[in-house]
C-alpha cells in the first residue's frame, strides 16, 4: 500500500477574533511534512480552535495559513479533504455503546461510499474486502492498537477501554482515510506520566509513517514544533481578552473544566465551519454543543472532510445499502459477532 504523503503546514499571522476578544491571534510557524506540531497553552487559551481551524473545520479570521498546497481560510473544503481528526471532544466522540469492531466497519463504510474512486468501486466484492481489510489492519498497527489483547478482542465495548486505548481506536479510524494532515486534541488530559509518554510515542510514529500531526497539549515535548496560545503571547496588547472569561473578569482559570472545549467555542460559532453548509451556529451557550454534534454529523456525510474519525448517525447509514453493509463486515467479520 503506498505511504501517506504528509502536508506542509505554515500559517502567518493566523487569528480568530470573537466577540469578546480573540480566540488565537497571531500564529506564526512553519512545518515540514510528516512534523510533530504541538499547540501548547492552557484550557480556555483557543488550542482547540486553532487545532480546528488549521484542519479547515472552522474559519479564521485573521491572516492565512496553508496545509499543502491548500491555503487557508480560502480552502477550507480542499484542507478538509486532506486532513482527518482523532479525538476531539464534542466533534469525534466514539459511541460508548459500540464495539471496536462496529466503529472500525462503520469507517470502513464510509471510507468506500464517500472517498472510493469509481474504478475501485467496480471491483469484485470480494476484492473490495480485502483492500478494506488491509487498510484497516495498517491502521491499526499505525495506531499499536493490538485488537486481540483487549478485554473482548474486538467485541470490546468502548466504554471498556481506558484512555489510552480509546486514544489509539479514534487514531486509527482517522488514518483509515490515508490523511495527509492529523489532528488530535488534549493529548495529556487525564493521564498518567507513562500513558502521556505512550501517546506521544505513538505520535511521533505516525508523524515518523509520513503523517504530518498537529496535537493539542498543556506541555509539550522538546522534539516537537512547538506553537503557543498562551495568553502571555499577548502581554503588550492592553485590549486582548480571555474570550472564555466572564465579562469583567479577566483572570485565567488553569483548571480543566468537564465540559473540556466546549468553553473555547461558546459564542464563537459562528465561525464553525460545517462543510460549506450556509448555516449559522447555535445563538446560545447550550446550542454551541449542538452545532459541534451537528458539524459531526455533516462531515460524515458528506465527507467532504477525511475526519477520523466523524461517524454518521449510531443508526447506520440511511442511504447505504445491504451490499455495502455486508462487505464492510467482510472487511473487519468481527463486527458480525458484535
Amino acid at each position: 500500500m503506498e505511504a501517506p504523503h504528509g502536508a506542509a503546514v505554515s500559517a502567518v499571522g493566523f487569528g480568530l477574533e470573537g466577540p469578546r476578544g480573540p480566540v488565537f491571534r497571531d500564529i506564526g510557524f512553519a512545518a515540514e511534512p510528516g512534523a510533530l506540531i504541538a499547540v501548547e497553552g492552557p484550557s480556555g487559551s483557543g488550542r482547540t480552535c486553532l487545532l480546528l481551524a488549521l484542519t479547515g473545520r472552522m474559519r479564521a479570521t485573521e491572516g492565512t495559513a496553508s496545509v499543502g498546497r491548500h491555503r487557508l481560510p480560502d480552502q477550507l473544503a480542499a484542507v478538509r479533504r486532506v486532513s482527518a481528526l482523532g479525538p476531539v471532544p464534542g466533534v469525534t466522540d466514539l459511541e460508548p455503546a459500540l464495539t471496536v469492531a462496529e466503529h472500525l466497519r462503520e469507517r470502513a463504510l464510509l471510507q468506500r461510499r464517500f472517498e472510493g474512486s469509481l474504478r475501485s468501486l467496480l471491483r469484485p466484492r470480494a476484492e473490495r474486502a480485502a483492500v478494506s481489510r488491509l487498510v484497516i489492519d495498517t491502521a491499526l498497527r499505525a495506531a499499536g492498537l493490538d485488537v486481540a489483547a483487549l478485554p473482548k478482542g474486538a467485541r470490546t465495548a468502548v466504554r471498556d477501554l481506558d484512555r489510552l486505548e480509546v486514544l489509539r481506536l479514534s487514531v486509527a479510524l482517522a488514518l483509515i482515510g490515508r490523511p495527509r494532515l492529523l489532528g488530535v486534541d488534549d493529548v495529556d488530559l487525564k493521564l498518567s506520566a507513562a500513558e502521556r509518554a505512550a501517546a506521544w510515542d505513538l505520535l511521533r510514529a505516525v508523524a515518523a509513517g509520513g503523517t504530518t500531526v498537529v496535537a493539542v497539549c498543556r506541555e509539550a515535548p522538546e522534539d516537537a514544533l512547538v506553537v503557543s496560545t498562551a495568553p502571555r503571547a499577548y502581554a503588550d496588547d492592553s485590549d486582548v481578552q480571555d474570550p472564555t472569561a466572564p465579562p469583567g473578569d479577566a483572570g485565567e482559570d488553569d483548571t480543566y473544566d468537564e465540559h473540556g472545549p466546549y468553553d473555547e467555542y461558546d459564542g464563537h460559532d459562528e465561525y464553525y465551519e460545517s462543510d460549506g453548509r450556509d448555516e449559522s451556529a447555535a445563538h446560545d451557550g447550550h446550542d454551541a454543543q449542538d452545532a459541534h454534534h451537528q458539524a459531526a454529523h455533516h462531515e460524515a456525510a458528506d465527507h467532504e472532510a477525511a475526519d477520523h474519525g466523524t461517524v454518521p448517525a449510531r443508526g447506520g447509514v440511511r442511504d447505504g445499502s445491504d451490499d455495502d453493509g455486508e462487505e464492510a463486515a467482510d472487511a473487519f467479520p468481527e463486527a458480525r459477532r458484535a
